[in-house]
């Protein structure tokens, strides 16, 4: 009977959504799922346009809509809200700024945790890609390439199956909290990795499928996205002093890259050949690139190409970079709260 249906609460943190957010709610509230059975909180980061007067205006006609504040304005606090708010058996979590295109997705959530018995779900996370050959298709494409992610994640897969939620953990089970606490607020990019390594440590299963899949925008030009980059490598050398156990080549690969192509020129003051195997390696790089910019650009012409060839180039510098501003800003924290340590225990024995 549809009374017996799961309860969902979908979480959306949400700041300065004006865009995008009447789209996204509209969505949720055309749901082939009874009314009385979910609940949407939308927790708002205090936004400074429209966001919260649209949210109240579809609230007055729609009761199951609710707009909760979110004191912390960061994504991982605006999780927690919904989380710790919700009254869900089920809690999926939505963005504001995104494209849902199924009236079933709380319907095929509610199935496939019943099908896989998991206590966590992961989906695709599909770029919206535009016609039209400008920057922000170049953007997607390159996201969406082997070249562009980690190597490990499952964002653009389409094979359901069990999986690590790393990279695409979204929905939960209420017994999740219960097992694993909340989002670590810390966090102000990479809570989402942070919560789900959490997940996979606490041996929950993960039940991947595309039936769940979420479109995304990528971002519109080459600033969003460098900004966007360089907080994701912060986040990741965070999440890395949290949990060290995780560490592996493929973190520092950008890191590498990024100390290459800056200091590989210094080198030509040792030895020559020092400067022709930076050269070498450049132009390694750069064919790589070049190819898989080739591929992706079909038709298009060299000026999109020349777009997704610099599109890599930024976010193979900008991770690495994130990498350095976290790892430092770590060492700065840590060095920091030891002074204060010492000066109040020279205080306390003086």
């Amino acid at each position: 009977m549809e009374s017996k249906l799961p309860f969902i609460t979908v979480a959306m943190p949400v700041r300065n959504e004006e865009r995008f957010i009447a789209e996204t709610l509209n969505a949720l509230l055309t749901q082939d799922y009874p009314i009385d059975r979910y609940e949407i909180i939308v927790a708002d980061g205090q936004s400074t346009d429209y966001t919260r007067n649209i949210v109240r205006q579809i609230a007055q006609s729609h009761p199951q809509v609710m707009l909760l504040p979110n004191p912390g304005l960061l994504s991982g606090s605006g999780r927690n809200v919904g989380f710790q708010n919700g009254k869900g058996d089920f809690f999926l979590l939505v963005d504001g700024h995104c494209k849902i295109d199924n009236n079933h997705l709380l319907r095929n959530v509610v199935e496939c945790f019943e099908k896989s018995g998991a206590q966590c779900l992961g989906r695709p996370q599909p770029y919206i890609v535009s016609g039209e050959p400008n920057m922000q298709r170049a953007i997607a494409l390159a996201r969406s390439s082997w070249l562009g992610h980690a190597t490990d994640s499952f964002i653009h897969s389409a094979k359901e199956g069990f999986v690590s939620p790393l990279s695409v953990g979204c929905a939960y089970k209420r017994e999740v909290f219960e097992k694993i606490g909340f989002v670590d607020e810390a966090f102000d990019a990479c809570e989402d990795l942070e919560f789900n390594y959490r997940v996979e440590k606490a041996a929950l299963k993960t039940f991947f499928s595309p039936k769940i899949a979420i479109y995304y925008f990528p971002r519109e030009n080459i600033s969003g996205l460098s900004t966007q980059l360089i907080r994701y490598g912060e986040g990741r050398a965070k999440f890395i002093f949290k949990h060290p156990e995780t560490i592996n080549l493929d973190i520092f690969i950008p890191l590498f890259f990024l100390g290459g192509v800056l200091l590989g020129p210094l080198f030509a003051f040792i030895s020559k050949y020092f400067l022709f195997v930076y050269f070498a390696a450049l132009l390694l790089y750069f064919s790589i690139v070049s190819i898989e910019s080739l591929r992706l650009s079909r038709g298009d012409g060299f000026r999109f190409g020349l777009n997704l060839i610099i599109v890599f180039f930024v976010i193979h510098m900008t991770l690495g970079l994130g990498l350095i501003k976290g790892g430092c800003r770590i060492v700065m924290t840590w060095l920091f709260k030891k002074a204060h340590l010492r000066e109040t225990k020279k205080a306390a024995s003086g």
